[in-house]
């Protein structure tokens, strides 16, 4: 993820954040990072404990230290009066490309090529302690990323040459079922289209890979070499013989470190130099977005089946950005710049930043996509775990494909059963022996000792032989099992956080247990504090496909718009499978990631927009072969406009944070179908120059437009946000005088050779007339495009209820649907009291 808001220490490790704590109180998922521009974050988001399970995320003390390492820099000038040595951090400078270095015949420029530049723009005063170079960037920005001082930082600021200087950050990160439940088969749709894309070589920026013993990174006999046009190849490293563990499915394997090294101010460990996946983050997402086909499959005798990625027949190339403490920017910059020049197709990001958004030009890893987009290549990225608050996604400028996450028709559920027969479903993956169905003891954490279940905090003479109901926040969930364990408990009951409302989070429990909602673990409560002899046995039904409850549902941690830097980009875009998903899995962690736990599997279920965004990288790189000609821009539109917005029951797909329907700004324009995205009927199209005439239009400087690699001058490019050529509209209305905003759309015909004639299908949002014109597009084989204008009109009449409203437009031939959501967001005085 990338930079982030500064915020106060409180200790963090890995994605477990309830055990740790978090750097920010109002983000409870923040991870790592800071960023010196950003604005506090709302305290709308999601509470501490909520987030903490999702993904593994990891490191957030790395961002405690960097801050205080900007703040040591920002000092620098008493420090030298004062005689004392001045600190360096970490800076990722971005050159003018005029004064770059020239790029080597091999594409990949050395931390040498800007010796010179340093030495030319840094006087001998300022010159000890000497820069420290980290790595150079060629394609995926025009710079370095160095050690420095703040006074040499602050130099290199001033010079003409020089277009940023953007202190580096700590970044987060962010199926057996999954083909069946979004319709992939090999006999027909888009999977046969596409022949599995084997063409395709799909890159993975995240914590590396572990192949070895994991079939999912098999090559089948029948897969021929890469594509020539692949540069890539696979480096070694401690435990990772890349000649032995690549082959014609995993192609490509590198390493970047000296980011994360350089923010801790030490070196990392022998495995952080090498490709190896130690954490199992990045095992999971390549082997879900990739992963070569394999029967029996499962967690224990969980989610057994057939495992299978999205797309079986592409390559893999993973980048290994991240490590046990997350995630540093100038190491993803690094990996996106070896990617673009290994000419990958599809690149898989399950990352982002931490806090408020922050500005396009100063956020690395969407500079980065800017770069791969530019060059065809389709950037996939997860939307983040911070929600359900309102403008918490990240990843949202609009050349990147933003994806939230949902749930399938699959669950996991541990029945808590009460003394007085009531039962309340909870969710779990515990896999040894089970309670039994005689009821016992049942207490309060909060009575015994720890309300949260904190290890050496419980009364052992109190929870013998117990089951006891802990609260989340503090410790890790799989931790607050294990601390019932070492008390001598029986079991467990997690309550999940109110804001999560119906959802409680899945985990692999060494001990007795299952995850509640909030609302049932109050009811649990109450039940302990009426009765006089309170039990309770806790019933593990293994693994349930079925339609009740419907799918899929929105997660509650999956994050929401709208757009927090440019509200008339709509965001997400779409929403995956992301809820209790079964992939690969390291041998180097437990599936619990809990020290204590010995145990070691083959593959791992773990929730998370993180699994979510493989899932449509996976399709992305399908609709790259069997569509070979169509941008990234133009495959983003395929998804978005023929993504489904119905649940299982007929009803629009669901919000487990408020249990009612969702909203366009959480689940975006729908659940991606993938058999649909292979013949849309039109797309929205965006080339470079659209993206840049967007930056224009958001105000940006010469300098901070050039950071993005153009050298256009904005002051003759007059335009819009709202007119981006985007298959979405976000309109906001600023105040109740704006009577009306008009946003403009160019449409291609990707349907039919012939003519054809769509035919505009309104649902306006409550408080606007929407009108469209022309409201018929007539295509022919000569006139492949046509441009229409939206006019969104506010009623002079009445007022509306809640601060978003939302619609859409559906053009339509007879054979294709093209549905476009519709956001508004309004002023305060315009949304009546409730």
């Amino acid at each position: 993820m990338s930079a982030l808001s500064p915020c106060r220490p409180r200790a963090t490790l890995r994605g477990d954040l309830d055990r740790h704590g978090s750097c920010s109180p109002t983000r409870p998922d923040a991870v790592a990072g800071a960023y010196l521009y950003a604005r506090p974050v709302p305290a709308a988001t999601a509470p501490l404990a909520a987030t903490m399970d999702l993904l593994r995320p990891l490191a957030l003390a790395a961002l405690c230290a960097l801050l205080a390492a900007v703040a040591a820099a920002a000092a620098t000038e008493s420090e030298v009066e004062m005689g004392t040595a001045e600190a360096q951090s970490s800076y990722i400078v971005h050159v003018a490309a005029t004064h770059a270095p020239p790029l080597p015949r091999r594409g990949l420029l050395t931390t040498r090529a800007y010796g010179s530049f340093l030495r030319e723009r840094i006087p001998v005063e300022m010159s000890s302690p000497a820069p420290s170079v980290l790595y150079s960037y060629a394609h995926a920005a025009t710079g370095f990323a160095a050690r420095l001082t703040g006074r040499q930082a602050a130099r290199l600021a001033s010079s003409g040459s020089v277009l940023a200087v953007v202190p580096d950050t700590m970044q987060e990160l962010h199926t057996t079922l999954t083909p069946s439940f979004l319709g992939l088969s090999p006999s027909s749709g888009l999977l046969k289209a596409s022949n599995g894309a084997t063409d395709v070589v799909i890159g993975v920026i995240d914590t590396g890979v572990y192949p070895e013993g994991r079939p999912s990174f098999a090559a089948d006999a029948s897969l021929p070499p890469p594509p020539s046009k692949f540069r890539g190849r696979c480096v070694s490293g401690p435990s990772f013989n890349g000649s032995a563990l690549c082959n014609n499915k995993l192609v490509g394997a590198k390493f970047f470190q000296r980011g994360q090294e350089a923010l801790r101010g030490r070196a990392l460990g022998a495995d952080s130099k090498s490709p190896l996946d130690t954490n199992g983050h990045g095992t999971h997402t390549s082997s879900t977005a990739g992963g070569s086909a394999v029967a029996g499959a499962g967690f224990f005798d969980y989610a057994r089946g057939k495992a299978v990625g999205m797309a079986p027949g592409a390559r893999i190339a993973v980048y290994k950005a991240c490590g046990e403490e997350g995630c540093a920017s100038s190491d993803i910059l690094a990996a996106f710049d070896e990617a673009i020049a290994d000419n990958v197709d599809v690149l898989s990001v399950s990352l982002g930043a931490v806090g408020t958004a922050p500005n396009f030009y100063s956020d690395n890893t969407a500079v980065g996509a800017f770069r791969a987009v530019s060059k065809g290549i389709v950037v996939s990225a997860s939307a983040g775990n911070s929600g359900p608050g309102d403008s918490t996604a990240c990843n949202i400028a609009p050349w990147f494909l933003t994806v939230g996450a949902s749930t399938l028709n699959r669950q996991f559920p541990g029945d808590v059963v009460l003394g007085n027969g009531e039962t309340f479903t909870g969710t779990t993956l515990y896999a040894g022996e089970p309670l039994g169905a005689n009821k016992i003891p049942l207490v309060y954490g909060g009575d015994v000792g720890s309300k949260v279940c904190e290890e050496g905090k419980l009364n052992a003479t109190k929870v013998a032989g117990k089951i006891v109901l802990c609260e989340s926040g503090v410790n890790a969930r799989a931790a607050k099992p294990l601390a019932v364990k070492l008390a001598g408990g029986a079991g467990a009951i997690l309550a999940s956080t109110k804001s999560f409302g119906e959802q409680s989070i899945t985990s692999p429990h060494v001990h007795p247990a299952t995850a509640v909602s909030f609302v049932d673990a109050e009811k649990i409560k109450k039940y302990i504090r009426t009765q006089t002899s309170p039990s309770a046995t806790i019933v593990f039904r293994g693994t349930v496909v079925g339609s009740t409850p419907p799918s899929p549902r929105m997660a509650s941690f999956s994050s929401r718009g709208p757009n927090f830097r440019a509200p008339e980009i709509f965001k997400p875009d779409v929403t995956a499978p992301g809820v209790d998903i079964l992939a690969a899995w390291t041998g180097a962690n437990s599936p619990t990631e809990l020290d204590s736990d010995i145990r070691r599997v083959k593959y791992n279920i773990i929730s998370g927009t993180s699994m979510s965004c493989p899932h449509v990288s996976g399709i992305a790189a399908l609709l790259r072969q069997a569509r070979p000609e169509w941008s990234p821009a133009a495959i983003k539109s395929a998804l978005m406009t023929t993504a489904y917005n119905v649940d299982s029951s007929g009803g629009v797909i669901g919000d487990m944070s408020t249990s009612d329907a969702s909203t366009p700004f959480a689940r975006g324009a729908g659940h991606i179908h993938p058999n649909s995205a292979v013949d849309p009927g039109l797309v929205y199209d965006a080339s470079t120059e659209d993206y840049i005439n967007f930056l224009c239009a958001l105000g940006y400087t010469a300098k901070q437009v050039a950071v993005f690699g153009s050298s256009i001058s904005c002051s003759k490019r007059a335009g819009s946000v709202g007119d981006h050529n985007y298959p979405a509209f976000s309109v906001v209305f600023t105040s109740n005088k704006v009577a009306a905003v008009t946003q403009r759309r160019v449409v291609r015909n990707v349907g039919s050779d012939t003519a054809a004639a769509y035919t505009a299908k309104v649902t306006a949002p409550d408080g606007v007339r929407v009108t469209v014109s022309p409201e018929t597009l007539r295509f022919s084989s000569t006139e492949k495009t046509q441009e229409y204008v939206v006019t969104f009109a506010q009623r002079t009449t009445g007022s509306v209820t809640e601060k978003y409203t939302f619609g859409s437009i559906e053009w339509s031939d007879g054979e294709h649907s093209v549905t476009s959501p519709i956001a508004i967001t309004w002023p305060t005085s315009k949304v009546a009291e409730m």
